[in-house]
């Protein structure tokens, strides 16, 4: 299973036949429209966890592939009693069109959000998206022309992999540690840039319960990204879905637009992964003049995000205590993830590597580096269980024996099964391999004081993360 669209002019009978569709697509068709695409279709991408969508939305398939928040933690008589009030009171308004920089009642819900985190922003300034997703959009559609220059970590988001490919950007990825981005690697990378006469447009970075990771940004580097972006006056989107969902309590840290002041910090937030990803709320806080562009960006988009969803928002935070969910969810993910981790140990291979994520919804699992993970998926499949293999994380190939694996949107048993089935796909295929190498392969133990090389590209080295058990910090 690939991560890109497939050649336009080639036929696809099996992603018909995978997608459940009965019509049939016929060559002539294909090659009839390709000359009409726009130059930029070549290079676009495919969302790794779309491709997996229809295949996964199988009753029979154990999904660990999506970054799905349970929506069954929240109780339905507490939806119905919000509508009901909401319709009561405001369905003219709910049903109309609102403005492009959001409603005014939900503006201050968002910043309280925030303010849950340490930072004091006036509600004025944010702009309501549609998802957290938009605002990678708005950056790129506002910043970047074809060829321009944006880092990322490598991994990264895989959700921001199309957008980056979509306005033809020039991807470089800066490798993570268990301390989060190499801080050190980017300042190297931007005087390679600087050299060449290449100023990036901005650096893109999860700093907290990091997307696909689970790696946290330490202290010091965070203030010391800042400090970069400041010396060298480079905007950073800080995309932060995940910092309430925290499992090991310890010190919470700050956040960049926390430390920067906004001065060089975009700040994307989303109540997909607190709330609920159905209701497509997101917002941005960005620099006035980049915060202008944005709107005017998102106005020839979609106007404005969906009304009902925004009203739906200001009545629950009106009259329930968003809080107290967020710390159920909290409390459920935490054990699914020590079952996630339970699962890993008991049935992964040696030469398996994984981290240990203090919050967010995803472990990263490093395999050796003789297997391919869009290879093993395929093999997966077959055995009714998906995760995301690790080049969707990748602009240039790597991250081939990686995956990412969800511990959110599934119980339990089913987190135990699908690890289980996932450990003996990998098993097979290390015992295949060392049947065909005459068994020279030397064995590895599971976790290795210092990981190999995985590969090099662009933006460095990728160094497989390891296990950092029995730590308890924002490292994790």
């Amino acid at each position: 299973m690939t991560v890109e669209d497939p050649d336009p002019t080639a036929s696809a009978p099996a992603a018909d036949a995978a997608a459940g569709s009965s019509a049939p697509r016929q060559q002539g068709d294909l090659e009839r429209y390709t000359a009409l695409f726009a130059g930029r279709t070549r290079v676009m991408k495919s969302s790794a966890m779309r491709d997996l969508m229809a295949l996964t939305e199988r009753p029979e398939v154990i999904s660990l592939a999506g970054g799905l928040a349970d929506t069954t933690l929240f109780p339905p008589e507490q939806l119905a009693k919000v509508l009901s009030q909401m319709a009561a009171a405001d369905s003219a308004r709910a049903l109309q069109y609102a403005p492009t920089e959001g409603i005014a009642d939900i503006r201050p819900c968002l910043a309280e959000v925030m303010a849950a985190e340490g930072m004091s922003v006036d509600p004025g300034e944010i702009l309501v998206t549609t998802g957290g997703q938009q605002v990678i959009d708005l950056m790129c559609k506002t910043l970047v022309d074809p060829g321009d220059v944006v880092v990322a970590e490598a991994p990264t988001y895989p959700g921001a992999v199309p957008t980056f490919s979509a306005y033809e950007a020039d991807l470089v990825q800066v490798e993570v540690d268990d301390d989060g981005m190499r801080i050190d690697v980017l300042e190297e990378t931007l005087d390679r840039l600087d050299r060449e006469g290449r100023t990036p447009k901005f650096i893109y970075a999860i700093p907290t319960f990091q997307n696909p990771s689970g790696v946290t940004m330490s202290l010091e580097r965070r203030r010391r990204l800042v400090e970069i972006a400041n010396e060298r006056q480079i905007l950073v989107l800080e995309d932060n879905p995940y910092g309430l969902l925290r499992y090991d309590g310890g010190e919470q840290l700050p956040t960049l637009y926390e430390l920067d002041g906004g001065r060089f910090v975009v700040y994307a937030g989303t109540l997909s992964k607190i709330l609920s990803p159905g209701i497509r709320v997101g917002w941005a806080v960005a620099p006035g003049p980049v915060r202008q562009k944005m709107v005017i960006g998102k106005a020839g988009s979609d106007l404005n995000s969906a009304s009902l969803s925004q009203y739906f928002v200001a009545y629950y935070f009106r009259d329930e205590d968003w809080r107290t969910h967020v710390q159920r969810q909290a409390d459920v993910y935490r054990q699914r993830r020590d079952v996630m981790l339970d699962a890993l140990e008991r049935h992964m291979p040696d030469g398996a590597t994984w981290t240990r994520p203090g919050g967010g919804l995803f472990v990263w699992v490093t395999l050796p580096a003789f297997l391919d993970t869009t290879d093993l998926l395929v093999r997966a499949l077959s055995r009714n269980v998906a995760f995301v293999p690790g080049r969707g994380a990748y602009l240039d190939g790597r991250g081939g024996h990686s995956m990412r694996i969800n511990f959110s949107g599934v119980g339990e048993e089913d987190i135990r099964e699908g690890v289980s089935r996932i450990g003996s796909v990998v098993a097979e295929q290390i015992e295949l391999y060392d049947s065909l190498s005459g068994g020279g392969r030397r064995r590895s133990s599971r976790r290795p004081a210092t990981p190999p090389a995985a590969g090099t590209g662009e933006g460095g080295s990728v160094v497989p993360l390891r296990p950092s058990a029995g730590r308890r910090r924002d490292t994790a």
